[in-house]
């Protein structure tokens, strides 16, 4: 069975930064992000193929965010610059066999890290 636990998620103001990171027990074709906000249905927010050559990200946060991997630690990362407050959500870590542009591609999921931005 897999396991994926994220880490790095907590209180910050508008405009700081924030680094989530998670860790696989197993290796994935695809890692990547996903977030679900109080009340709202989960988003996509980015993917990541093993090389690093195909990578993709949610409108919302093109230009803000950067995902990166270490393949060798079995862990993803996710760079969160110039941060909103209706970027406040739960932000689950994702890993499967397809990086496309959206959810379709993940099939494992980790317990999910809050991030709260808010002054």
């Amino acid at each position: 069975q897999v396991h994926l636990v994220e880490s790095g998620g907590g209180l910050v103001q508008p405009g700081e930064s924030l680094r989530l990171s998670c860790t696989s027990t197993a290796s994935h074709y695809a890692m990547g992000w996903v977030r679900q906000a109080l009340g709202m249905e989960r988003e996509f927010v980015a993917t990541m193929g093993r090389s690093g050559g195909r990578t993709y990200y949610s409108d919302s946060v093109k230009g803000r965010f950067t995902i990166s991997r270490d393949n060798a630690k079995n862990t993803v990362y996710l760079q969160m610059n110039n941060l909103k407050p209706e970027d406040t959500a739960v932000y689950y870590c994702a890993a499967g066999l397809q990086v496309v542009p959206g959810m379709g591609g993940f099939d494992a999921w980790g317990q999910g890290t809050q991030v709260t931005v808010s002054s």
